[in-house]
């Protein structure tokens, strides 16, 4: 009993964490990005904009999260979002670029 016990805990908390801790790129784009990416506001390319996304894409995803760590034209560093690791942005960049192809 003790171990059926042990295993079930052990799984349940890998589910948990690993949704908790795991980077969602729709969500922290909902959260930090949207207010710009979704309005255009100062020059920011509009999600699902394929034209406007071209050639942001094909420079890289290294590239791409360049820009968003240091911040690009009237884009701060890190965007909105401060707390945001590398890890974060990534996932948002992902989120954005798998809705702009």
């Amino acid at each position: 009993m003790k171990k059926v016990t042990g295993t079930l805990i052990a799984g349940i908390l890998l589910s948990v964490s690993g949704s908790v801790f795991a980077a969602d790129g729709q969500q922290i784009y909902q959260a930090s990005c949207q207010a710009c990416h979704a309005t255009g506001a100062a020059g920011a390319p509009k999600l699902g904009d394929k034209e406007a996304w071209a050639p942001r894409i094909a420079t890289g995803m290294d590239a791409l999260l360049s820009s968003a760590i240091n911040g690009k034209n009237a884009m701060p560093p890190k965007g909105a979002c401060m707390s945001c690791s590398d890890e974060d942005l990534k996932a948002a960049i992902e989120y954005m670029v798998s809705q702009s192809q």
